[in-house]
């Protein structure tokens, strides 16, 4: 299978390098992509179902990974969709993998209290910290920019 995906998400785990004895770069590290619509009687972003991903990175992506990403972080990645089904005994349950081309930081979004304006056309500034209606730490103060072509 070679499937491409563009997954925009946090990074959920702490990214862990290491090198083969062959000498090939490797970073990994789980993601977190969770979906949100805007619930008109409410008057609030709601969060829908959250999906997670292990993302491999190999070579020069690895080790610039590996130095640039942090737990938490919102990214982009592009690469190539990997599901596997495996069994541990009587445990059994499916994989899902992206093996990475490219990762980036997410710059639509910012941290809710960052007193930062999201990058993009038609972007509005993040609301005061007195003005969320979340819990805080690890929640977004905005949508992407709506004119955007993604």
């Amino acid at each position: 299978m070679n499937d491409q995906i563009t997954v925009c998400g946090h990074v959920a785990t702490d990214p862990k390098h290491h090198r083969t004895t062959s000498g090939l770069d490797i970073t990994s590290f789980r993601l977190a992509s969770q979906q949100r619509r805007y619930d008109q009687k409410q008057g609030s972003w709601v969060a829908q179902e959250t999906n997670w991903y292990t993302v491999s990175a190999f070579r020069g992506l690895a080790t610039a990974s590996a130095t640039s990403l942090v737990k938490g972080q919102r990214v982009i990645v592009l690469g190539r969709l990997r599901i596997r089904d495996w069994e541990q005994g009587e445990r059994r349950g499916t994989s899902v993998d992206i093996e990475a081309d490219h990762i980036g930081p997410d710059l639509g979004w910012q941290p809710k209290g960052s007193g930062e304006s999201p990058v993009g056309a038609g972007a509005n500034p993040a609301p005061a910290a007195s003005e969320s209606t979340g819990s805080g730490a690890g929640e977004w103060a905005s949508a992407p920019p709506q004119d955007t072509p993604f």
